[in-house]
This record gives structure tokens, C-alpha cells and sequence, in this order.
């Protein structure tokens, strides 16, 4: 444990230089809770008890919590929202069409009564006082009985009932893949509440939010069922399976049921599944983490499952050094859900796939253990922060731990985002998870441009000081709730670049890249290359040149609005040219060889600029890749 208490002195220490400024402040919240599940009917009974800190400056006069097992439900927001998307989540709906003419089925309308999920607050007290409050679908509003004031604590006292929903969507029972209990977002849990206020987001579609905490959480279940969960198990001489410490004999209690005993301290998030069939698996990583691996027993997947391990553990190695040292003693990879998601402290995945594709989703799942539940940032309104992070430190992480040996291992998110620019129902990043008018949407930009918007960055300030980024926001914001405006602060102060314009038209708008070669011209013993801005966003800009004899140069036109350059990085000669202001839309870049001596003449040669449109790039036209749609951005 000795991680995580040092990470808990240096959150302490930190608090007071978050958001950049000395003003920043979280909220803080010990769950304590005891539920007891019925693996006959699937439902449950659970006490809660919630001690809530109020860090803010403000005084609290209601709280929320989440419901979130309350949207699988007939006529629920998120069902609602199915049955009116013109490309509904796949996993959700039954087609009744063709491919060609789909007609979509929402499988939520068609949930039973013992088939639905449900979350009840049966009763709710406020340091022993009886408290009014209101479900509204997937939230509880609630009247405090005394207003919570700066640096006040109160304590909730909640008695509860659930019911597990028919597998749809990240939570519930009986997935395709057989396993009994995926137990995500399965508790009535505190909304967040910071500096922007209430973040009481009906369970739609998206992400979550939440408050930083400690839990202690009692599970009790039929005793035949093997469990994976967040935090570290407490009781492990009662209940086996693998969880007891070598050489200990264990003695499991008589009866129907066991407990199940877990601490999780520092997380935002608490989740556990459970099945009679999983195969427990653990390898202790080189740097201690205890890597847990739940399966279920089926020959078909138990190869690839054994060949995933060690994998892990190369892909841990690669996040501790490209982001920062994972904090807690524990990592669970649990065979569950509907395909893959994150929790804190593990994730579900399903586990009928490739071995290729097995350790892809682990990749990716795994990165989110630091770009989500140690670097919390708002899903629902930043979304690509933690999804395109992820894809861009996972892709990453694959290249390295595969042997891929890609020279652009993002070229697939380059290729998505063009596709959407090409569709025309792109909208900004900005755009709330739930409120895009597309589910292609809403993937591409918080997936692939959220993955490009640091591979981007790499080309804008140089990848060392990319990875110096990744690193010292790992340092400032683990343990925190950080916001865009945090990240591309850091990327400043690492760099020295003034960055706000790459942050506010990449994120914030549809502004697109197009730079193009207008024309080349020979002007005696010189030559004139033309240079046009067509797209609306600004780009610093570098023009490869080659010669007949093999020979190359690369220019380089500083972004005038950045007031800084690029550190020179590889083998080729650099010549950095004056300052490009986004007003002028053409450039003349005068070089001092004669025409006749020029192989060929290309803008951005790495590729890692996001250009709409690539056959405008390269002089003569034929001399390079026509399109980004053909070169996948990036090769």
C-alpha cells in the first residue's frame, strides 16, 4: 500500500496548485457499503453510508445522486433517445431491416418487468435527520435538512434496492458471452460538484463523472461465485479461489452465501462482476502491481487469455514510463459486459476474440486506468480527453509491445477523422457526449480527433515535448479533475509556444487544415514556391524539398500567433523561414537552388498535420501521395 499513500500525501500537498491557480478545490466522499444479491431473481438490497466533505466555497442546499441502473427501462431517456438517433448504438437495438434499410428496434422497449434494471432508495437520512427527495429517471434530487457549509462534513445514511437489467449496455446480467453479473454503475452514487456547479447528467448514452473517495464495500453472494472487483479484497482466508496468499489454508465460512470484502482508497468508481465459472489468474508485475485476470472456463479462449498476461504487463510497463507510475497495488482485466470499459482499478472486456484483438482491447481499456480514473476529467463534456488520450497512448503503446514496427500508428484515426469532415455532420468536440446528432459523430471526434489532438501536438511543438507534456500533467492533475484549458497549460509551460489557438480551433470548432502548393516558379538562379492557406485553421508550417541528387531540406514557417519555434529534431537540414500570420492566406517561400535541381516539393512530409485534402501537398502533383484518403494519413 505504500503507492497509494505516498500518491494520497502528494494529493494533499497538491490541492491548493490545481486549475492553475491556488483556488482549485474537490469535493471528497468515504462510501461505506454492505449489499446482499440474490443470484435467483437478480435483485439486491444495500445500506449506504456516505460521509460527504464540502471543499467549495459555496454553501450546499440540495445534493443529487446518480441512478443509473434506471435508464434500462421502457420509456427512459436512454431508451427515448434509441428509438430518435438516426444510427443507434448497435449493441442496443434489434434490426428488423436490411443492412441497406435498417429498421432499428429499441431492445430496452422490449424489457420485461423482471427483466429491467432498477435503482430504489427506500430511505435516506442526513445525519440522522429524515430527508425529502425526488427520482427523476436516472437522478434523485434531495433537500438537505441543513445546508452543508464550506469545509462542512454531513453524513447520508441510505437504504436501497436494485434490480440487475438484462444485459444491454456495460451493466447487467446473462451477457452474450454468458457471464452472470457485470456490476457497473450499480449503486446510487453522489453527483459531482465543482467549480461549473451540479453535474447531474441523466444516464442517456455517454461517460461519467465522479467525486473522489474512499470505499468500503461488503458484497454478499452465493458462495459458488468468483468475484473480480475494485479495490483490494479484505477477507481473502475466506473466500480462495486463488485470492488467498500462498501457503494459507482456507477456511470459507458454512452456509449458502460468502462476503466479500473490498477497500478501495482514492477512486472515483466502484465496480465488481461475478460468475460460477471464472478462471482466476495472477501475475505479479516487475514494478509490483498485482494483475488480476478473470475468465470464464471456456477451452475456446483460455489460450489466448493465458498469452493476454504477459502482455499486460509489457503494456503497464509502457504507461508507467510514457505517463506516469500506476499508483495502486492492483489492476483487475475481467472477462464481462458488452465489449469494453473502464473502471477504477479494472476493467470488463468481452473475451470470445483474437488474441490480436484481445490484448487490443486490454490496450486500450488499460490506458484509461490513467487517462480517466487517475486523470479525471468530465466525460460527458470533454469526452475526447480521455477517449482520444487513450487511443492515441494505446495505439502507441500496441505499436511498441506487437512489434507493429507503424510508422504512424495513428493513421487509422487520421482516416476517421477525414471521413467525418467528409460527411458533413461533424460537430465540435466541445459538443456534449449526449447532444451529437450521430453516434459516427460523436466516435470519430472524441476517439480519432481526440487521438490526433496529441499526435497533432506532436508535430506543433516537437514529440519530446510531447512526452515531457504527458509526463509533467501526469505529475500536476493525477488524483484531480483536470479541464482542456489544464492540459494545453502544462503543453505551454513544457514547450514555452503559445498553444490557446491550437486548442480553441481544434476543439471548439469544425475549422479544418488545407495548405496547399500553388504554384512553383523559377526566378533566376532561385526559386519561388507559392504557398496557400485554404482551410480555416492555423498551422505552423514545414515544406520538404528534394533534390535530384537525393538530397533534402526542410522549411520551416513558425506560426506568427505562437510566438515561439519548434526545436530542430532529425537528420535533415533545417531552414527556418519567417513567421506565417494566419491573416495572410499565401506565403512565398523563396529557396536558393534553381527549379531545374528540384525533385519534388512537399508540405508537412510526417504527415501528422491533420490536412483535409493532401493532393494540393506535393509538387509535382504525381510526386507524392495524392490523397489523405488514400495515404491513411499518415501511411
Amino acid at each position: 500500500m505504500k503507492k497509494i499513500l505516498l500518491s494520497l500525501s502528494i494529493f494533499a500537498v497538491a490541492l491548493g496548485y490545481s486549475q492553475n491557480n491556488s483556488t482549485y478545490w474537490q469535493q471528497h466522499v468515504n462510501y461505506d457499503m454492505d449489499v446482499d444479491m440474490n443470484v435467483e431473481n437478480y435483485q439486491y438490497t444495500g445500506t449506504q453510508e456516505l460521509v460527504y466533505t464540502n471543499n467549495s466555497p459555496d454553501t450546499l442546499h440540495k445534493v443529487f445522486y446518480h441512478l443509473y441502473f434506471n435508464a434500462f427501462q421502457p420509456g427512459s431517456e436512454m431508451d427515448m433517445r434509441l428509438q430518435s438517433i438516426a444510427d443507434p448504438d448497435g449493441r442496443m437495438v434489434n434490426n428488423l431491416g436490411t443492412r441497406e434499410n435498417p429498421e432499428y428496434e429499441s431492445r430496452i422497449a422490449k424489457l420485461q418487468p423482471d427483466e429491467i434494471g432498477y435503482l430504489r432508495v427506500n430511505s435516506l437520512r442526513q445525519d440522522g435527520q429524515a430527508l425529502d427527495y425526488n427520482e427523476e429517471g436516472t437522478i434523485l434530487e434531495v433537500q438537505l435538512a441543513e445546508p452543508v457549509l464550506p469545509g462542512g462534513e454531513t453524513t447520508f445514511e441510505m437504504e436501497f434496492k436494485g434490480q440487475v437489467p438484462l444485459q444491454i449496455r456495460r451493466s447487467g446480467r446473462n451477457s452474450a458471452e454468458g457471464v452472470a453479473l457485470s456490476m457497473s454503475q450499480w449503486y446510487p452514487k453522489l453527483a459531482e460538484y465543482d467549480f461549473e456547479g451540479w453535474h447531474a447528467d441523466p444516464y442517456i448514452a455517454r461517460e461519467f463523472h465522479g467525486v473522489w473517495g474512499d470505499f468500503d464495500v461488503k458484497i454478499t453472494i452465493d458462495k459458488d461465485y468468483i468475484l473480480g472487483s475494485t479495490g483490494y479484497l479484505q477477507n481473502p482466508q475466506e473466500i480462495g479461489y486463488g485470492y488467498e496468499e500462498e501457503g494459507t489454508k482456507v477456511k470459507r465460512k458454512k452456509g449458502d452465501k460468502l462476503t466479500w470484502h473490498f477497500v478501495a482508497p482514492k477512486v472515483h468508481d466502484f465496480t465488481w462482476a461475478a460468475d460460477p465459472e471464472y478462471i482466476h489468474d495472477k501475475l505479479t508485475a516487475k514494478d509490483g502491481t498485482v494483475l488480476h485476470f478473470l475468465y470464464k472456463n471456456n477451452p475456446e479462449i483460455v489460450e489466448n487469455w493465458k498469452k493476454l498476461q504477459p502482455k499486460t504487463e509489457e503494456l503497464l510497463l509502457f504507461y508507467n514510463e510514457h505517463i506516469g507510475p500506476y499508483p495502486w497495488d492492483k489492476y483487475s482485466v475481467v472477462q464481462g459486459g458488452d465489449g469494453g470499459m473502464e473502471y477504477a482499478m479494472l476493467t470488463l472486456i468481452t473475451g470470445e476474440r483474437s488474441y490480436e484483438s484481445l490484448v487490443g482491447v486490454t490496450a486500450h481499456e488499460f490506458a484509461h486506468a490513467w487517462f480517466q480514473h487517475l486523470l479525471a476529467t468530465n466525460e460527458s463534456k470533454n469526452e475526447w480527453m480521455d477517449e482520444g488520450f487513450t487511443s492515441y497512448i494505446s495505439d502507441e503503446a500496441m505499436n511498441e509491445v506487437m512489434n507493429s514496427e507503424k510508422e504512424n500508428p495513428h493513421a487509422g484515426s487520421y482516416r476517421g477523422y477525414n471521413q467525418l469532415v467528409r460527411s458533413g455532420v461533424e460537430q465540435p468536440q466541445s459538443t456534449h457526449a449526449d447532444r451529437y446528432d450521430y453516434n459516427f459523430a460523436y466516435s470519430v471526434a472524441a476517439y480519432s480527433k481526440g487521438a490526433i489532438f496529441l499526435s497533432q501536438l506532436g508535430y506543433i511543438i516537437g514529440e519530446d515535448n510531447l512526452q515531457k507534456t504527458l509526463n509533467r500533467y501526469y505529475d500536476e492533475w493525477k488524483f484531480k479533475h483536470p479541464t482542456p484549458n489544464d492540459f494545453i497549460r502544462v503543453a505551454e509551460k513544457v514547450s514555452g509556444a503559445e498553444l490557446d489557438w491550437y486548442l480553441t480551433d481544434w476543439t471548439r470548432t469544425t475549422n479544418t487544415i488545407d495548405y496547399a502548393i500553388e504554384s512553383v516558379e523559377a526566378e533566376g538562379d532561385s526559386t519561388q514556391i507559392n504557398l496557400q492557406r485554404i482551410g480555416n485553421m492555423p498551422m505552423p508550417v514545414e515544406v520538404t524539398v528534394t533534390f535530384n541528387d537525393g538530397q533534402k531540406e526542410l522549411f520551416y514557417m513558425p506560426l506568427r500567433m505562437m510566438h515561439w519555434e519548434k526545436p530542430a529534431s532529425g537528420d535533415v537540414e533545417r531552414i527556418v523561414k519567417e513567421d506565417w500570420p494566419w491573416a495572410n492566406p499565401t506565403y512565398n517561400l523563396m529557396i536558393d537552388a534553381p527549379k531545374s535541381e528540384i525533385q519534388s516539393v512537399v508540405i508537412d512530409e510526417s504527415q501528422l498535420m491533420a490536412d483535409v485534402d493532401r493532393s494540393n501537398n506535393t509538387f509535382p502533383a504525381d510526386s507524392g501521395i495524392n490523397s489523405a484518403e488514400e495515404s491513411g494519413q499518415g501511411r
